[in-house]
């Protein structure tokens, strides 16, 4: 998608379209997990997930499918979600969001994406995560 049309991200399932789709998406998932295990920046929020990274894996790929316009996967498989609720017992300050989003930065820059398309999904990405940041610090 060209610079002129970068404001239609967002608007139906554009997004998602951008991302690749289903399979784009959990590519995008995929690179995403594997750099955060095997990368020491990372290790505190790797760490923070369960033994079993394949429900992890499975439970972002498939929310970012509705989130970004797609099909409501997360919703088919386990049911609503609430963002913040979901990290409420964890300890998410400024250095875990950071973390996450350095990680999801670098992973998307490594997709075949469009250029305008990776600076609006990692700006969108920073909304949830600083509410998510905000809410674990109270």
């Amino acid at each position: 998608m060209s610079k002129e049309n970068n404001m239609s991200y967002g608007t139906g399932d554009t997004s998602f379209q951008a991302a690749g789709g289903e399979e784009g998406i959990r590519k995008l998932v995929d690179n995403f997990y594997d750099r955060m295990g095997s990368d020491p920046r990372f290790s505190t929020i790797y760490n923070m997930h369960p033994d079993d990274i394949e429900i992890s894996i499975d439970k972002l790929a498939r929310f970012l499918c509705g989130w970004l316009g797609g099909p409501k996967r997360y919703q088919e498989k386990y049911g609503p979600i609430s963002i913040p609720s979901v990290h409420q017992h964890l300890s998410i300050g400024t250095d875990e969001r950071d973390q996450w989003l350095t990680c999801m930065k670098e992973s998307i820059d490594e997709q075949a994406y469009e250029a305008d398309f990776k600076e609006y999904l990692i700006f969108q990405l920073g909304i949830p995560a600083e509410v998510i940041r905000s809410r674990s610090n109270q």
